[in-house]
């Protein structure tokens, strides 16, 4: 059960920007391990639910950094003060002043249509039946939870789909604009990937392996395209670590 529900782990970003971001995942993570054990089954659902809806708000901060245009766009109708905050953000936590199913509608930005969107709001109405007190145990067993954790994992999976694009995107610019070792952040290739694109992108493994698949002829005739090659090649290293998700 737990090995099933860790596949999760996959989506979620290899660095964090803070360390309190990093406990913060971690807690969840043992509180759902904790309530598994002990066969609180309806307490770790809560747990894994706030798993997920932090891998929307990485997907969403994604977003943000790769088409901010779009998502600046997306944010009419919100309020003055909310839009402000958003725009102005420094964490992907901070979509949580967002009611959770309203966020999913930023999923629109990555072609999400309203079907989906319905089927990712429905896991919140989920959540929110089995945190009130209203007498109801839903996952009484491990079976039932299961099941819900296997639905979860296929509608992120199909989130992580539809970003596949942008992710592409993102990593485009990443390398033309690392191509040159003399104006980018870091003179070292290991250096660059890991700091700017890996922990400044909250880059998940999934996301890497995207970009490992990334055709770089599509850049050769960027007359840095030595570097470019040596930029992709430690992401593919990063992909093959035995030990990329734990780095």
């Amino acid at each position: 059960m737990i090995e099933q529900a860790g596949h999760l782990e996959g989506f979620l970003p290899l660095s964090y920007r803070t360390p309190k971001e990093r406990e913060y995942v971690r807690f969840l993570w043992e509180a759902f391990e904790t309530n598994v054990e002990h066969g609180k089954y309806q307490f770790a659902f809560l747990a894994y639910h706030m798993l997920v809806m932090s891998f929307v708000y990485f997907n969403i901060w994604q977003i943000r950094q790769i088409r901010p245009e779009a998502f600046a766009t997306a944010l009419i109708g919100f309020g003055k003060d909310m839009e402000k905050d958003l725009l102005e953000a420094t964490s992907p936590f901070t979509f949580h002043v967002v009611n959770e199913s309203h966020v999913m509608r930023f999923l629109k930005l990555i072609q999400c249509d309203n079907g989906k969107i319905g089927a990712y709001t429905k896991l919140v109405k989920d959540r929110n039946e089995t945190a009130h007190s209203n007498g109801n145990i839903f996952f009484s067993t491990e079976a039932e939870l299961a099941t819900k954790v296997r639905e979860i994992i296929r509608a992120v999976a199909e989130i992580q789909d539809h970003s596949k694009d942008i992710i592409l995107e993102g990593y485009r610019t990443f390398l033309t604009e690392s191509a040159d070792p003399e104006t980018r952040e870091h003179i070292e290739i290991e250096d660059q990937v890991r700091e700017v694109l890996i922990h400044g992108g909250y880059m998940s493994l999934i996301d890497l392996s995207f970009c490992a698949d990334f055709d770089i002829t599509a850049l050769a005739e960027n007359s840095n395209f030595v570097e470019i090659e040596a930029l992709h090649a430690e992401v593919r290293n990063w992909v093959n670590r035995d030990d990329a998700i734990a780095a």
